[in-house]
């Protein structure tokens, strides 16, 4: 019996440094969870911080770009917008300043939805020197009764040693085309 009582505490003996070692395990398991926890947040935490960083320096870098590529006493830009009841349907817009090519564009049904609810869209940004420049747009889509229409208007204007914004509206008319007026932005 007396032997029988020795090996059962030899057994107990070995459990409790089994599962001795086993509540160390565990422990050094959420000790060094925490701990890869923490320093996974830590990293994550850098990561976030270093996204800002980069974003805040590409906008500064947009910026100076900007300020490089369009000078102010050179800078010029266009923007267009439509005030209309869909008597007209915009296909597409050229834009010539001092009679070169500055832009052309082609527009698809959703950007024409865009600036029927109000949108502005920048056409043209670009260095032109001071003094007087020609300004023609011409404008080619359908209007009221399928009636496809191609219109030209022309704008002077005079570029001074400030930025030069020009904002070309157009806009329903009693006829079967659209009106268009230019107005520059101050």
């Amino acid at each position: 019996m007396k032997l029988l009582f020795e090996q059962q505490q030899k057994h107990l003996r070995k459990l409790n440094n089994i599962l001795y070692v086993l509540k160390l395990w565990v422990l050094a398991v959420v000790v060094g969870s925490s701990t890869v926890n923490a320093a996974e947040q830590s990293i994550q935490a850098k990561a976030q911080k270093l996204k800002s960083e980069v974003v805040e320096l590409n906008r500064a870098l947009f910026e100076l770009e900007e300020e490089l590529l369009y000078p102010a006493d050179t800078q010029v830009a266009l923007f267009l917008s439509v005030k209309t009841t869909n008597k007209f349907i915009l296909d597409s817009v050229e834009i010539k300043i001092d009679g070169k090519i500055a832009t052309t564009y082609l527009y698809t049904e959703s950007e024409i939805k865009a600036l029927e609810k109000g949108g502005i869209q920048r056409l043209y940004m670009g260095n032109i020197s001071s003094g007087p420049h020609k300004l023609t747009a011409v404008f080619n889509g359908q209007g009221a009764n399928d009636h496809y229409f191609r219109k030209e208007k022309t704008f002077n204007f005079e570029k001074s040693n400030r930025s030069k914004f020009i904002e070309i509206g157009l806009s329903d008319s009693k006829g079967a085309e659209p009106e268009f007026q230019f107005t520059e932005w101050h």
